[in-house]
C-alpha cells in the first residue's frame, strides 16, 4: 500500500503517455470499495479509516504502467460514509436535530448580487435563531432538574417518598437536612444543564478539530467580477474553523448563563420581598446585572461577523474563545454559592417562573422567523428565481420548523418527566403551562399534515393513471402488461412527490407558526392549560381542548420514547446507525454558520480530500481525469470542481448520475446551486454529463438554461431496461429508481465519451457558439457537451 500511495499522486510526467482515471464517489448510505469497483480485492493508496481513496489491487501501481491503460481508465473510489456514520457517538448526534435544522436555513437564502447588506443580516438573524435553540435546550434541562425535580418533587413530601433517591433533599425526608433549602436543591440540581452544556461544548470542540481543522488546498481567489461566479468556488469556503470556535464560546457562555438564571433568580425573587435581607438582596441585583451583562457580551459575539470565504482565514480569536465561557462559568460559580446561601424561612412553593422564559423564548423565535421572511423576501424580489422553493422563502420556513422542533423536543422531555414525577398527578404543579399548550397544537397541526398528505395521495394516483399512456408508449410493439404499466407508472408519479415537498413545507411552517402564536397568547392570557381554560365555555369547545390536550401529551409522549429508542438503537447497532446516517448526509453538508452545536460538516473533510486527489492527478498527468459522482456523491464533485485551479477545472470531465443538484440543491439553496452557479461550472470544466430517470425521486435534469440544457442532461434513462421478457433479459427487469446508474449501457457510453474528449496534454477546445459542442465517442458516434 506504501508504494501504492507513493505512485498514486506523484506519478510524475510519465503519465503523460495516456493514463486516464475516474474518480467514484458514492452518494448517501455509503457503501464499501469492493461494491464500488466491482472486485473483492481493494487496497486502500490515501487516506485513513475515516475517509480514503481505494483501487483494486491489480491497480495499484497502474502508474508505471501506462501502456496497460491505454483503452481503459483507472478506477478509483472515494469512501466516505464513516464521516457520518461511523462509531457509536455518532447516535449523540439525534440530540443535535433542531440546530442541524437551522443550520440548514442558514444556506438557504435567496440568490442577490450586490445586496451584501440585506445578505449579512440574513445570516445574522439565523445566528441569533440558533442561539434561541441552545438557551431553549437548556432551559428545558433546567425545567426538569431544577423546577420539576429539585423544586417541586424534593419540596413535596408524597412526592420525594415515592422517589426514596430523593430523601436528602426533602425538607421532610431528612429532617431539615443541609441540602434540604431550596436554594441549596437549586444549586445541586444545576449540575444537569450545565452538564448538558459541557457535554455540548465538548462535542463541538472535538469535531471542530477533526472537521474545521482540515486544511484546504492554498490557491488565489476566483476574479469575482462575474456575478455568476459560485460562492462555492472561493478559497475558504470549506474552511470555517474560526467562526464556528467563536460561535461555540458565544453558545457555551449562553448556556451556562441560562443555568445560573435559573439558580440566582429564584433566590433573588425571595430577597426583594418586604423585610428581605438587604445585603443578599444588593448581592442579588448585583449577581442578575453582571449575566444580563454577559448575555449582551454573547449575543454582540454572534452579531459581530459571519463567515470569511474569500481567503482561508486561519486566525483565531483565542482570547474571546477563552475568557467568554471562563467569564460565565465564574457567573455560574456565583450564583451558586448565591442561590445556596442559608434563607431560613423559604420554602418552595407552586412552578419556577419558566412560563415567563419559555413565553420569552417563543416571542422571541417567532419574531426572529416573521423579520427573517422579509429579509429573504426582499432578497428574492431582487433577483427572483423561479425555480428556487417557495419563492426564496425556504430558509424562514425550514428556521421556523426547527424552532418547533426544539420546543417539542423541550415540552417532551418535560412532561415526560413530570409524569413520572408525579405518579397520581395530584402533588406536583407539573411544568410551565406554556408547554401543555404547545404539545396541545400537535394534534391540529398534524391534521393539517394529513390532510395535506391525502391530497397528494389523490394527485400522485391521478398522474398515475395518466403515466400508464407514457410508457406503453415508450415501449412500442411489446404486448402489453397492465399490471407492469401501473406499477412503472406509480414509480414516476411517486418521484414527482419531490418536487412538491416545497409546499408541504411552506404549509406546514405556516400552520406552525400560526397554531404557536395561538398557544403562546393562550398561556399568557389565562394561565392555565387548555382544558382548564376552556371551562364555562360551549361544550364542544371545551371538549375540543381537553381532547387536544390528551392526545398532545399522549403524542409528544410516544416521540420521545420513539427518539430515545432510536437513539439507544443507533448506539448499539450499525446498519440502524448508516440509516440514520442518511438524515446526516443531506443535513450535514453545509459547514456550520448558524449553529456551533449542530453535527459537524463532513464535506469540510471531504472536499478538501477530493480537491487534493484531483488537483495531485491533472498534475502529474497533464490532466485525463472524470469525476463520477452519484447521488450525494454528485454535489461532492461539484463542490471539489469548484475548489480547484481555474487552470486543473478545465482538465475535468464530470459525469454525475442521480443528481440531486438542481432537483434539490438548486431549488433550496438557490444562493450556492442556483442556475447561474450551476451554469458557470458548466462552463469552467471541461465537459460535463448528466444521467437521470423518471422513476428516481432524488436524481433529475440539471436544466441549464439554453444549449447549455441538453449539452449537459442526457434524456431520461429507461427504467426498467426492458419491459417485457426478451432473449437476453428472461426474467422480469428490476425498477431501479434511484439505485444502479452503473449497470445502465448509457453510463459506459458516456464514461468513454468523456475519456475520449479529454487528452494528455492541453483540454480539448470548449464550443463558444449558439449550439453545443460536439465531442468525437468511443464508439465513433458524437456526443454533446
Amino acid at each position: 500500500m506504501k508504494k501504492a500511495q507513493e505512485r498514486s499522486g506523484t506519478g510524475g510526467r510519465d503519465a503523460r503517455s495516456g493514463t486516464a482515471l475516474e474518480l467514484l464517489v458514492h452518494g448517501v448510505g455509503g457503501t464499501t470499495p469492493t461494491e464500488m469497483l466491482d472486485d473483492p480485492r481493494t487496497v486502500r493508496i490515501t487516506g485513513d479509516h475515516v475517509a480514503a481513496v481505494f483501487r483494486r489491487t491489480e491497480d495499484a501501481d497502474a502508474e508505471s504502467r501506462p501502456e496497460d491503460y491505454r483503452g481503459r481508465p483507472v478506477p478509483e473510489a472515494y469512501v466516505w460514509c464513516n464521516l457520518t456514520s461511523g462509531n457509536g457517538t455518532r447516535a449523540l448526534w439525534l440530540l443535535l436535530l433542531p440546530f442541524m435544522v437551522v443550520n440548514i436555513a442558514h444556506w438557504m437564502r435567496p440568490a442577490a448580487h450586490g445586496r451584501i447588506r440585506t445578505v449579512r443580516l440574513y445570516g445574522l438573524l439565523l445566528r441569533l435563531a440558533g442561539l434561541t435553540l441552545t438557551v431553549l435546550l437548556v432551559a428545558a434541562a433546567c425545567e426538569v432538574a431544577l423546577d420539576l425535580v429539585a423544586w417541586q418533587c424534593a419540596g413535596t413530601r408524597a412526592c420525594a417518598e415515592r422517589h426514596s433517591w430523593l430523601g436528602f433533599l426533602s425538607p421532610a425526608l431528612s429532617e431539615g437536612g443541609w441540602w434540604s433549602t431550596p436554594g441549596r436543591r437549586l444549586a445541586l440540581a444545576a449540575a444537569v444543564p450545565a452538564a448538558l452544556t459541557g457535554l455540548l461544548w465538548y462535542l463541538s470542540l472535538r469535531t471542530w478539530r477533526a472537521y474545521e481543522s482540515q486544511q484546504p488546498m492554498d490557491r488565489e481567489a476566483d476574479s469575482e467580477d462575474d456575478p455568476r461566479r459560485a460562492a462555492l468556488s472561493r478559497p475558504g469556503f470549506w474552511y470555517g474553523r474560526r467562526l464556528v470556535a467563536r460561535l461555540r464560546a458565544a453558545h457555551t457562555a449562553a448556556g451556562l448563563l441560562t443555568v445560573a438564571v435559573g439558580v440566582a433568580a429564584p433566590a433573588a425573587r425571595f430577597d426583594r420581598r418586604p423585610g428581605g435581607p438587604a445585603p443578599l438582596d444588593t448581592l442579588g441585583w448585583a449577581l442578575l446585572g453582571a449575566m444580563a451583562a454577559g448575555a449582551v457580551a454573547v449575543a454582540a459575539v454572534v452579531c459581530r461577523r459571519g463567515r470569511s470565504e474569500r481567503l482561508i482565514d486561519r486566525t483565531l480569536d483565542e482570547h474571546l474563545v477563552r475568557r467568554l465561557p471562563l467569564a460565565a462559568l465564574l457567573l455560574l460559580v456565583l450564583a451558586l454559592l448565591y442561590g445556596g446561601w442559608s434563607r431560613p424561612d423559604w420554602t418552595s412553593d407552586g412552578r419556577l417562573s419558566g412560563n415567563t422564559a419559555f413565553g420569552g423564548i417563543a416571542l422571541v423565535q417567532g419574531l426572529l422567523v416573521v423579520a427573517l421572511a422579509v429579509v429573504a423576501h426582499l432578497l428574492h424580489r431582487s433577483r427572483p428565481d423561479v425555480r428556487a422553493a417557495i419563492r426564496g422563502l425556504g430558509g424562514p420556513a425550514v428556521a421556523m420548523l426547527a424552532c418547533a422542533l426544539g420546543g417539542v423536543m423541550s415540552g417532551g422531555i418535560a412532561q415526560r418527566v413530570a409524569d413520572w414525577m408525579d405518579g397520581t398527578g395530584t402533588s406536583l404543579d407539573g411544568p410551565p403551562v406554556l408547554l401543555t399548550w404547545q404539545a396541545s397544537v400537535i394534534p391540529p397541526l398534524l391534521v393539517v399534515v394529513l390532510l395535506m398528505c391525502a391530497a397528494l395521495a389523490l394527485h400522485t394516483l391521478r398522474l398515475a393513471r395518466a403515466e400508464r399512456d407514457a410508457v406503453e408508449g415508450d415501449h412500442p410493439g411489446e404486448a402489453g402488461d397492465p399490471g407492469r404499466t401501473r406499477r412503472i407508472a406509480l414509480a414516476r408519479a411517486m418521484a414527482t412527490l419531490t418536487d412538491r415537498a416545497p409546499l408541504l413545507v411552506a404549509i406546514t411552517s405556516a400552520a406552525t407558526l400560526l397554531l404557536g402564536a395561538g398557544a403562546l397568547v393562550g398561556a399568557l392570557t389565562t394561565g392555565e392549560v387548555p382544558g382548564e381554560a376552556a371551562r364555562g365555555t360551549y361544550a364542544v369547545v371545551q371538549g375540543a381542548a381537553q381532547t387536544a390536550q390528551d392526545l398532545g401529551s399522549w403524542l409528544i409522549g410516544l416521540g420521545f420514547i420513539l427518539f430515545v429508542t432510536w437513539g439507544r438503537r443507533a448506539y448499539k447497532d450499525a446498519s440502524a446507525r448508516r440509516t440514520i446516517g442518511v438524515l446526516w448526509d443531506v443535513g450535514t453538508f453545509w459547514p456550520r454558520a448558524a449553529h456551533p452545536f449542530a453535527p459537524p460538516c463532513y464535506a469540510e473533510r471531504a472536499v478538501p480530500d477530493l480537491t487534493w486527489r484531483m488537483a495531485t492527478w491533472t498534475r502529474a498527468t497533464g490532466g485525463r481525469l472524470v469525476i463520477s459522482g452519484h447521488s450525494q456523491g454528485s454535489v461532492l464533485a461539484a463542490a471539489a470542481s469548484w475548489q480547484l485551479e481555474p487552470s486543473a477545472r478545465r482538465r475535468v470531465a464530470l459525469l454525475t448520475y442521480g443528481s440531486p443538484l438542481e432537483r434539490l440543491y438548486g431549488r433550496w439553496f438557490p444562493a450556492h446551486f442556483g442556475p447561474d452557479a450551476l451554469a458557470s461550472l458548466h462552463e469552467e470544466v471541461d465537459c460535463w454529463r448528466n444521467l437521470y430517470r423518471r422513476t428516481d425521486p432524488i436524481g433529475g435534469p440539471v436544466r441549464l438554461p439554453g444549449d447549455a440544457g441538453p449539452a449537459v442532461d442526457r434524456a431520461p434513462l429507461k427504467d426498467p431496461l426492458t419491459y417485457g421478457r426478451t432473449e437476453l433479459h428472461p426474467l422480469p427487469a428490476p425498477i431501479l429508481g434511484h439505485s444502479d446508474y452503473q449497470a445502465d449501457p448509457a453510463f459506459a457510453e458516456e464514461r468513454g465519451r468523456l475519456l475520449a474528449r479529454l487528452r494528455p496534454g492541453l483540454p480539448a477546445p470548449r464550443h463558444t457558439g449558439g449550439a453545443a459542442a460536439t465531442v468525437p465517442a468511443a464508439d465513433g458516434t458524437a456526443g454533446d457537451c
